[in-house]
């Protein structure tokens, strides 16, 4: 039987990920939890994050056959990647982190990290930050309340309204590139650009895809049997 990858998110966010991981590995088969019974992850504390996540992977390993768990979300890797993998020691795990390191590589000298408050004032997030940035560049931080939930549920008037704040907020800042620190964020690229006109966008889903690759790889379990075929759970249904 062809092992499966999974892919978690609160929601729909993860579905960016998804569709790179697709695009370079179409002969996997994948199981998508959507868990947005609990969403949004990103107001929540890390033990209620870690003990919803947790459950989570127990249920895409033991119920659903997967090889690989991949955090499509920030808040959940962030939070919760090291003691996943203390746990489950012979499963493959993949994160999703901001794209700070893309965005220093890249030398844009004033960095605008979009984020919810859980990633924003992570210890990973600072990491990041201080492994990445160079002395020429400015990252400024701003936690985005509400907005993943804004577009999980689609509710396009809370969207204009948070993001209109965030423009009055950073008027005036120097800002030559926006990282999108959450995966449900590039869902609503066309509205950003509405808001930051010319300001390069970047977010992780391609460099998770890759990174996926390399670890089937390493472990040599790729899969030339599967068709793409993809499962979908939503947690509001069970």
């Amino acid at each position: 039987m062809n092992k499966k990858i999974g892919i978690l998110d609160s929601g729909i966010g993860g579905t960016t990920v998804l569709k790179e991981i697709i695009n370079l590995l179409p002969k996997e088969d994948y199981v998508y939890y959507a868990d947005n019974k609990n969403n949004p992850y990103g107001e929540k504390t890390p033990e209620e994050i870690y003990n919803i996540v947790d459950k989570i992977v127990e249920f895409l390993i033991k119920e659903k056959n997967c090889k690989m768990v991949v955090l499509a979300c920030n808040t959940a890797t962030t939070q919760c990647m090291k003691q996943l993998q203390e746990k489950y020691q012979n499963i493959l795990f993949v994160g999703t982190v901001p794209a700070i390191k893309a965005a220093c590589d890249n030398n844009y000298k004033n960095i605008l990290v979009l984020a919810t408050p859980v990633t924003i004032t992570s210890k990973r997030t600072q990491e990041l930050i201080r492994d990445n940035k160079k002395k020429n560049q400015q990252i400024i931080l701003k936690s985005c309340d509400g907005l993943a939930n804004a577009i999980e549920i689609k509710d396009k008037n809370k969207i204009y309204k948070i993001l209109r704040n965030i423009q009055k907020e950073l008027e005036g800042t120097k800002i030559d590139s926006i990282v999108l620190g959450c995966t449900h964020y590039p869902l609503i690229k066309k509205e950003f650009n509405e808001f930051f006109p010319n300001i390069p966008l970047l977010d992780g889903s391609l460099g998770v895809a890759k990174q996926v690759k390399r670890e089937l790889e390493k472990k040599e379990i790729l899969s030339g049997t599967g068709t793409g075929k993809i499962e979908y759970i939503y947690s509001k249904n069970d």
